[in-house]
């Protein structure tokens, strides 16, 4: 057995502590523990030297002060070869500690509670124990530190077969500073958004996040990718899903999911919206969820075979008959009927989500480039037609008003440069990622017409200004009788007279949607 002679036992997870602490004990190592971990250790057997017996100073404040000593930190730390150390060691009567096994105060699970009181979180944050952590993780060549339980079973195999090496410790001593340094995150991150109104963007930034499962492969076979999730509240985010049946999410399930989850659940009125490559391919408000489904797909059952399809509301039996009748990846809603379900069983691969219908928004979002990291707030304005700007002499009716909002709520879920045709609430053509804005128009249009769609009276989003009239010229021949667009533009002037030329409908939102 490896010369494990003292071992620092304190855990707020006390989860497997019991079985490795007397297992730690029948080997003859001495168990040193504080406050709550050793009543627990005693109350179920285990011989267990108090702390402040080793340093001759009881804990203070509350607890707070325990094994801030140098008699706990000299020992974790001392280097056993070192002359100088061994002297100081003696001198002052100290025994070293060769394992340290410590998780911390559980302040995550005590800020998401939502009843969290900014005083309870400060009495969550520890400080001993980070500082025997990293302690023990400085000098992991002569220090066993563990702060996963589930690497109990592991360090008994090497302590009794006395196999442990070299790479074994450094690894406990990585994930040691990994776990110190995500807990560090989670307190800033907190701490953060309490002072946000007044800063958005720190000097530093940390982004806590846990992995929740190591993907196949990426957006390509040949790319590695994983699946983590932030900290905090994500009831109403994607990461707060519940997978009811279906083979795993892969990379590009997740990506085209959060695009259709966040757009549909903008609505309360009952919607269905179908992605496809991280773009709406399709969508439709109505009364229930089977007949936003069926308004959704025959806008473009093209692109819908095998899409991913979010709706606001529960999926009942009669949704899910005609749902099973097409291929689809990803199915998402916020409930499902027995009778749906049961429906939808006999579709194995469908992957079927279940996600709580809350209006939740990630606070920043993030995206890479090379070397850096570009990080903004999200898109999560809510635009009514209280706030529409009317520019022309003709002004929208009740109808036109009801579909220029709908099309605004979907254009901005499109990516640049994006053109969204509607009709009775519900998508008829949608052009998508184009590099110019007469190609977005050009493809919706012909999305429309190829479904066979009337586009006379239609209305259109457009996520960014209007630059030229060919634009305005082009959906006007086609029928469209309304547009919605940023404005902003220098020839602003321009492009309004020419919608009063082609007499049409024409308001601001007075801000832009760009989504690169």
């Amino acid at each position: 057995m490896i010369d494990i002679k003292r071992a620092l036992i304190s855990v707020s997870d006390k989860n497997g502590i019991i079985q490795f602490a007397q297992k730690l004990s029948d080997l003859g190592v001495e168990i040193l523990s504080t406050g709550g971990t050793s009543s627990y250790l005693k109350t179920h057997g285990i011989k267990v030297t108090e702390v402040s017996d080793i340093t001759n100073f009881p804990e203070i404040l509350d607890g707070r002060v325990k094994t801030l000593h140098p008699k706990v930190h000299g020992a974790i730390l001392a280097k056993a070869e070192n002359i100088q150390h061994k002297e100081q060691l003696k001198e002052h009567k100290i025994s070293k500690i060769d394992l340290v096994c410590v998780n911390l105060y559980p302040f995550e699970l005590t800020i998401s509670n939502p009843d969290c009181k900014l005083n309870d979180a400060i009495e969550n944050i520890d400080i001993g124990g980070p500082a025997m952590i990293r302690a023990a993780a400085k000098n992991y060549q002569e220090v066993l530190v563990i702060t996963d339980n589930n690497d109990y079973n592991l360090i008994l195999e090497v302590i009794e077969s006395n196999t442990i090496n070299d790479i074994l410790r450094l690894k406990l001593a990585q994930k040691a500073f990994n776990h110190t340094a995500y807990y560090d995150s989670i307190i800033n991150n907190y701490l953060a958004k309490i002072i946000s109104k007044e800063v958005i963007f720190a000097k530093e930034m940390t982004i806590p996040a846990k992995l929740v499962q190591e993907l196949r492969y990426g957006e390509n076979a040949h790319q590695r990718a994983a699946f983590y999730r932030d900290s905090g509240n994500i009831d109403g985010l994607l990461a707060g899903v519940e997978q009811l049946q279906g083979k795993e999410l892969s990379y590009n399930n997740l990506v085209d999911s959060d695009t259709a989850w966040e757009c549909v659940k903008q609505f309360t009125k009952p919607a269905c919206v179908i992605v496809k490559h991280a773009n709406p391919c399709a969508a439709a408000i109505a009364t229930n969820a089977v007949s936003s489904y069926m308004k959704a797909f025959a806008t473009n059952p093209k692109s819908s075979f095998g899409g991913i399809i979010a709706f606001n509301t529960e999926i009942d039996e009669i949704a899910a008959k005609e749902i099973s009748q097409q291929f689809v990846e990803v199915l998402i809603a916020p409930a499902y009927s027995k009778e749906a379900l049961n429906i939808l069983n006999k579709k194995s691969n469908i992957r079927v989500l279940k996600i709580k219908l809350v209006s939740n928004y990630n606070s920043l979002e993030y995206k890479r480039i090379g070397g850096g990291l570009l990080v903004q707030t999200p898109e999560n304005k809510n635009i009514d037609r209280l706030s529409f700007t009317t520019v022309t002499k003709n002004k929208a009716t009740e109808s036109m008003l009801n579909d220029l909002e709908f099309a605004w709520n979907i254009v901005k879920f499109v990516k640049s440069n994006a053109i969204v045709l509607v009709k009775e609430q519900a998508t008829i053509g949608i052009g998508a990622g184009q590099t110019s804005r007469i190609d977005a128009s050009n493809i919706a249009i012909n999305k429309a017409l190829e479904f066979g769609f009337d586009i006379n009276g239609a209305v259109c989003a457009s996520d960014a200004f209007f630059p030229f009239r060919d634009n305005i010229d082009l959906l006007a021949k086609h029928g469209v009788k309304a547009i919605i667009q940023p404005g902003g533009s220098i020839k602003d002037a321009k492009i309004f007279k020419v919608a009063d030329e082609q007499n049409l409908v024409m308001v601001l939102s007075g801000y832009r949607v760009f989504k690169h």
